[in-house]
């Protein structure tokens, strides 16, 4: 699977973070493994011990059970079809998802299912086997973002985020009063620069690093699940409103001194050539929007603490000040 992405990310800027993705998925195993351990070899699941008798089998173990044996099997050959897929025609967009999801498939389902019994030999509940299944969601899950989505998906995205890209941008300048026109995607500045928003403006190249980004922050700082699922949006949200704040500005500047000045090269001292206006400001936007996420880490884990309505010593006091009274 590994070897798969590869291409796309040597080949596609925006996947150009999945060298980053065995990394965080191997880290969040190695953070994980004493919780992994406390399912499966001491007995322990979320800090209790385990009964030490085996809980009864119910008819929604057994349908979960039979899912998850079909998960597998689903999963197993998917990935088969997904690598012969590969093999043959080479390196497209079906075959590295369907390597992809059959890999998530096959971990997901097969934690649930060789998790049926402790290293005691007891068997596990099925709220223990769920549990220690979702210990493995982010190293099975994050493969399918830095794989390439298939062509028709990708496309409707790509169409949806321009769309909504152009009319904000059109509107705000219109609000302004500015000479401005649209053509579908192109904006028209003064009657005469036209100015198009490209797929790399549509904010689909920042959206998928930001998903990344969220998701590993979520597995690793935070530990609840809807906590994990609200910085997960959060990234999502944040990622759209800067990329959009990043097309006002190239369309304030291209409105201000020529759809040409957008590809401008600025030098800085000791540096020398930084890139285009372009290039610059989508670099500036996506560390904005990782820093945002990582101010809003405290936010997710501020609990309040709830003071006593009397404190020990005050107690105390209280149970000692009547004898001393009286002596």
């Amino acid at each position: 699977m590994i070897w798969d992405q590869i291409f796309w990310w040597q080949t596609n800027d925006e996947y150009s973070f999945g060298y980053l993705v065995p990394l965080f998925a191997a880290y969040v195993l190695y953070d994980r493994w004493p919780q992994i351990q406390s399912y499966l070899f001491r007995g322990v699941a979320l800090g209790k011990d385990c009964p030490s008798e085996a809980p009864r089998r119910g008819l929604l173990m057994v349908l979960f059970e039979w899912v998850a044996f079909l998960g597998l099997l689903s999963g197993i050959l998917l990935f088969f079809v997904g690598g012969l897929l590969r093999g043959v025609s080479g390196p497209q967009n079906p075959a590295s998802l369907a390597i992809s999801m059959g890999f998530a498939w096959t971990l997901l389902f097969g934690a649930f299912i060789f998790s049926k019994e402790r290293g005691d030999g007891v068997a596990m509940g099925l709220g223990e086997r769920l549990a220690f299944t979702c210990l493995f969601i982010f190293p099975a899950l994050i493969w399918l973002l830095s794989a390439p989505m298939v062509s028709v998906l990708q496309k409707a995205i790509l169409v949806f985020l321009q769309s909504q890209v152009t009319s904000v941008v059109f509107l705000v300048f219109d609000l302004v009063g500015a000479s401005l026109e649209r053509e579908g995607s192109v904006l028209i500045l003064n009657g005469e620069d036209r100015v198009g928003v490209e797929e790399a403006c549509s904010g689909i190249r920042s959206l998928t690093a930001c998903l990344f980004a969220g998701s590993f922050l979520a597995a690793v700082f935070l530990n609840k699940f809807w906590k994990k699922v609200l910085l997960i949006g959060a990234a999502m949200g944040l990622a759209f409103i800067t990329n959009m704040c990043r097309a006002l500005f190239l369309t304030y500047w291209a409105y201000s001194r020529g759809s040409g000045a957008i590809d401008e090269h600025g030098v800085l001292p000791l540096i020398g050539d930084i890139g285009s206006v372009h290039d610059v400001t989508g670099f500036l936007i996506l560390g904005v929007t990782c820093m945002g996420l990582l101010c809003l880490l405290p936010i997710f884990n501020y609990s309040p603490e709830v003071p006593d309505a009397f404190s020990t010593e005050d107690s105390e006091d209280a149970v000692e000040g009547p004898e001393a009274s009286d002596e």
